[in-house]
């Protein structure tokens, strides 16, 4: 998935030390840690907060190993990973996986019959037409073209067996591919490691899929901005949350031009053509996972049908921004916004 616009603001400090009747020494200060890394071709940055410097340390190494282990363990490009086992065997025979990304493509077939195919991982399955090269090009691929490079989508015909646990793509050339949910997945169990040693705040941010949690080390919530996609360093409005996904998807990145129509890397599984009629696309939901997914799903979908099918769902919100610079937001989103011009970040 590309970079996503969405530039966080962590306000850092220390937790006051408040006296409290209870107490006869003042609360241990807690302090912020902060580690990168490339991982699943993106740009991942943890943030925690813990009491020292080496519990900080060892909780940031062991989330960014998590989210290596998984990518190590589905990615589409491992020559190793089990997803590439599943493709090489397409049309041949079943193949046997691990629980874990057993359990994730049978999520991902749930997210597939809830949208109505607008999530299909067997997007990979599509001969290669596009090029998003951000350049100009003359025409789009003719449409029989087009639609023969889709013969072989369809989320429906992947073949699972919950006893076995395997998976079988039964045409020769079908393919499958995570992307689309693997960051979230990859934050949603980085950050169940990162309870289990203790850390009770902090912020991951894979691409622009962000989940937070807990509080900040001065006690405030996360405070995450959302970028105009004219404006890359600019800030148009924010929210503070917490236990909170904030996932952005754009077509401001990887896409390409005809006459005056962008056309970004998201396919429509079921024309072939690139999804049209959104720029940008955030989500805010408790699972990360499912932000991750949803993301594409409207913009799929696209402006219309997309807005209605997150008000839909519980606990989801999404402000969308159209082709035509109009900003929506579904019903239970609240923004805060600046007044006047965007605010440019050092």
């Amino acid at each position: 998935m590309p970079r996503k616009l969405l530039l966080i603001l962590l306000l850092l400090g220390l937790l006051g030390t408040l006296p409290s009747r209870a107490q006869t020494a003042p609360p241990a200060q807690r302090h912020t840690f902060t580690r990168s890394a490339h991982l699943m071709g993106s740009h991942f940055t943890f943030t925690v907060v813990a009491a020292d410097d080496s519990a900080g340390q060892r909780a940031l190494r062991a989330g960014l190993l998590e989210v290596r282990r998984i990518d190590r363990l589905m990615s589409f490009w491992d020559s190793t990973s089990e997803v590439v086992r599943v493709n090489r065997m397409a049309g041949v025979r079943p193949v046997a996986v691990s629980p874990e990304t057993f359990d994730l493509i049978s999520r991902t077939l749930r997210l597939s019959q809830l949208s109505d195919g607008a999530f299909d991982i067997t997007f990979a399955s599509a001969d290669k037409l596009y090029k998003f090269d951000r350049q100009a090009h003359s025409d789009l691929p003719d449409s029989a073209t087009v639609r023969a490079s889709v013969r072989r989508i369809g989320w429906q015909k992947i073949k699972l067996d919950a006893a076995q646990h395997t998976v079988f793509l039964p045409e020769k050339g079908m393919r499958i591919n995570l992307a689309g949910i693997l960051q979230g997945y990859g934050l949603r169990r980085a950050k169940q490691v990162l309870d289990q040693m203790g850390i009770k705040g902090g912020l991951m941010n894979g691409s622009g899929d962000i989940y937070c949690w807990g509080r900040q080390a001065d006690g405030s919530l996360w405070r995450v901005a959302i970028g105009d996609p004219d404006h890359p360093r600019s800030v148009a409005a924010w929210i503070d949350v917490t236990d909170m996904a904030v996932v952005t998807a754009g077509n401001y990145e990887q896409y390409f031009t005809v006459g005056p129509q962008v056309y970004g890397h998201i396919i429509n599984p079921h024309t072939g053509y690139p999804s049209v009629g959104l720029r940008s696309v955030t989500i805010l939901c408790p699972d990360v996972e499912l932000a991750d997914g949803l993301d594409e799903v409207v913009f799929v979908k696209g402006p219309t049908a997309g807005l209605a099918f997150i008000n839909g769902l519980k606990n989801v919100d999404c402000t969308l921004i159209t082709d035509n610079n109009e900003t929506l937001v579904s019903k239970g989103m609240k923004l805060n916004y600046y007044h006047g011009a965007a605010t440019t970040q050092p």
